[in-house]
């Protein structure tokens, strides 16, 4: 087995010494998140990822989920992990009291999935959608729907899925051409769709499919589009299962990697139509489910955070164990390659970019639960702008980082690292998906300048790089070696503002040269935004160890990975500025036949 160790020290540092727990803890609904309780469900849920879900990743990657005579099974262990994590209630941790759930902060389950999903990428993907499932049906469901489902899918009883993709229709819904027919209270659901992650399986006994379809009066393109809840299991007035709904898993998909997840094409109404009921208005289905999607984005991102921390425990233990070669002008004994110094920077870039990774994404989740729960209004419409501008970033530059930094894992193990006997491939494959489910990086990118950025003319954006100058002004202060991170973290600043300004003057006019520079303004901001919370980090443990409180060895290593970040990241902003400044023509210019 490939132990992994939940990484709870860097978390407690984020909820305590940054302050993110408090945030949450003082909004209203939220008063038992203390800091006591958070630290006993930080170390249980680390359990279950590490004693349980750990184990079963390689071999359930080696086995995969199998297909025969219609009938989908998961990997050996998964089934039973599935009832062990719904009888510890773990899939309503953050869900609410109303219909069972314990009503946590979302800041406490998104360090709560970070592990599950450590631990086992492809087991994680199950509650993920049942999670966007469950908020999409709170959000928009009728009452009647709420008290039918809302239990079984808050429990994990009953999972949920995302059924938005068909055939000739991937990005661009406006080609969806799944039916809905109105049948009484009801609706018939006619129509195929793909890559439905656990759209079949033998974890439970029923399945909820969120479902995408048009109407027959429905207008063309995406005005079109309702949102249905199709059960796999019909479900009688005294909330018993009943027969099974006109709906089968065609076939799994054979993938690159998350092998372990049953990947489907769904076929529903192959007779009389599979029963399903309307969730939300009719002809608004994309407002419905995008609600659904948009904690989906959220939780993918947080996939690019868990698999590069697995891959770096993984490439350290083996750096420190694996003996090779000699330290230039060291001597002559051998010695472990973390000793060489190109080994080292890897490891170190591992390490940094996922600490900043990680402390994105749980700051992301406390602007979600302020947006909820903060009893000002005033305050709520901040925080849901600040997570609509920062959701697309969480998603698309943490799963590059997961690509890119588990790839680095892959070259600290050298030629081992090519051989699928070390288990490092596994968490290389199993993070290339990332990037592309829940909306392609491209499409976060385009996102993130057209609706983030050029819509209300940077305001947003300009608030954000206002707070992290503050943060930089604050560094500035300080000795060394926070005064050269916050100078580190100004100069990457100046970049990021620059190209916001030319985006919001030139976007307008020119739309192309706008979109043509998105994904390396998300890289942009993404690095930006990652060193301002690297440069609270910094300041926080340099503010620790002045006064030598806690663990003194952890704030030191804390700082050093902070300066790393800034001496070796940041400097890279402003080459991202200047390419989206000056780099769209070297490609848009060229004809078609030029490629």
């Amino acid at each position: 087995m490939i132990p992994y160790n939940p990484p709870i020290d860097d978390m407690s540092f984020l909820l305590n010494d940054l302050g993110m727990l408090p945030q949450v803890s003082s909004l209203p609904g939220y008063e038992e998140a203390d800091a006591e309780l958070v630290d006993a469900l930080l170390n249980e849920a680390g359990k279950l990822s590490s004693e349980v879900l750990a184990p079963l990743n390689k071999s359930g990657d080696e086995q995969g989920a199998t297909f025969e005579n219609g009938v989908v099974r998961t990997a050996d262990g998964f089934a039973d992990a599935y009832q062990t994590y719904v009888e510890g209630g773990w899939n309503g941790l953050t869900c609410n009291t109303k219909y069972g759930g314990q009503q946590m902060p979302s800041l406490i389950g998104t360090a709560v999935l970070e592990m599950f999903t450590s631990a086992n990428m492809a087991w994680s993907l199950c509650p993920i959608l049942t999670v966007g499932a469950i908020e999409s049906l709170e959000v928009y469901g009728s009452e009647e729907l709420k008290k039918t489902y809302l239990p079984k899918l808050i429990s994990g009883e009953w999972p949920g899925t995302m059924n938005l993709t068909e055939p000739h229709a991937g990005s661009d819904l406006a080609e969806l051409r799944c039916r809905a027919v109105p049948e009484g209270d009801h609706y018939r659901i006619h129509g195929q769709k793909i890559f439905i992650s656990y759209g079949e399986h033998d974890m439970t006994d029923n399945i909820i499919h969120m479902v995408l379809a048009r109407l027959p009066d429905a207008p063309e393109g995406t005005r079109g589009i309702s949102l249905f809840l199709v059960p796999k299991m019909l479900v009688e007035e005294d909330e018993s299962l009943g027969q099974r709904n006109d709906l089968r898993c065609a076939s799994v998909e054979h993938k690159l990697g998350i092998h372990a997840s049953p990947t489907c094409v769904m076929a529903f109404g192959d007779n009389e139509g599979a029963v399903g009921y309307l969730v939300g208005e009719k002809n608004e289905g994309l407002k419905a489910m995008f609600t659904m999607m948009n904690m989906a984005r959220f939780n993918v991102g947080l996939q690019g955070v868990s698999i590069a921390e697995r891959a770096y425990q993984q490439a350290r233990d083996f750096a420190k164990e694996r003996v090779q070669g000699r330290v230039d002008g060291g001597g002559s004994d051998k010695v472990s390659i973390i000793n060489h110094p190109d080994v080292r920077r890897m490891l170190m870039s591992i390490k940094a970019q996922t600490e900043a990774m990680r402390a994105l994404a749980y700051d992301t989740a406390v602007q979600f639960d302020i947006s909820k729960r903060h009893p000002d209004e005033a305050a709520r419409a901040g925080a849901q702008a600040r997570l609509d501008l920062l959701t697309p970033i969480v998603k698309a530059w943490s799963t590059d980082l997961g690509v890119e930094l588990s790839s680095t894992a892959v070259q600290v193990h050298g030629g081992m690292g090519f051989i699928e006997e070390t288990g490092i491939s596994q968490h290389y494959r199993d993070s290339r998906i990332a990037p592309i489910y829940e909306g392609t990086n491209g499409i976060q990118a385009r996102d993130l300048v057209g609706r983030k950025v050029l819509r209300d003319q940077g305001k947003t954006a300009k608030s954000y790089i206002a707070e992290m100058r503050e943060i930089a002004t604050a560094a500035a202060g300080l000795e060394a070696p926070c005064a050269e991170i916050g100078s580190n973290l100004a100069r990457a600043i100046d970049a990021l503002a620059e190209t916001t300004d030319w985006l919001i003057e030139n976007g307008g006019k020119t739309p192309a040269l706008a979109f043509a520079g998105a994904t390396a303004y998300l890289e942009l901001f993404g690095n930006v935004a990652g060193g301002a919370m690297m440069t609270r980090a910094a300041n926080a443990a340099s503010a620790a160890l002045e006064v030598g409180d806690g663990n003194q060895d952890f704030y030191q290593t804390k700082l050093a990975t902070a300066r790393f970040y800034a001496e070796h990241v940041l400097p890279k902003c402003e080459g991202l500025a200047a390419s989206i400044i000056k780099g769209a023509d070297s490609f848009l210019s060229l004809p078609e036949d030029a490629f």
